[in-house]
């Protein structure tokens, strides 16, 4: 393999892909978000550069176990209960496949992310 296969993980590099609203349990009015996503060379699993404005989505099971480094801005994490946690710039986290909740998007926001799909 070359240097040229290795990938780099910033808006504007990759594959841009705007997920539809649909693919969500539910939106508030004006969600958008767009994923910068690295090309990987197995399975369902996805990464890369994600940039979101202020805005919710519920998800009633994530589809993958997912990993997030937040670069700016700041995020909200809710279960179903109403426990919550925020995280902001410097911050890393997983989201495990399942989980059941809403993704609050408090202020425009940048992260890296990694999905891993059970296989």
């Amino acid at each position: 393999m070359a240097i040229e296969q290795v990938q780099i993980l910033v808006p504007g590099s990759g594959t841009p892909v705007v997920p539809p609203v649909a693919d969500y349990d539910a939106a508030s009015d004006g969600w958008t978000e767009v994923e910068h996503r690295a090309e990987l060379t197995h399975g369902r699993s996805v990464a890369g550069a994600w940039t979101g404005e202020p805005g919710s989505v519920r998800i009633s099971r994530w589809p993958y176990d997912e990993v997030c480094v937040v670069q700016s801005g700041r995020v909200a994490v809710e279960d179903t209960e109403g426990g919550r946690r925020e995280f902001g710039p410097g911050d890393a986290f997983l989201v495990p496949a399942g989980f059941d909740g809403w993704w609050h998007t408090l202020e425009p926001t940048r992260k890296i992310f990694v999905g891993l799909a059970a296989e």
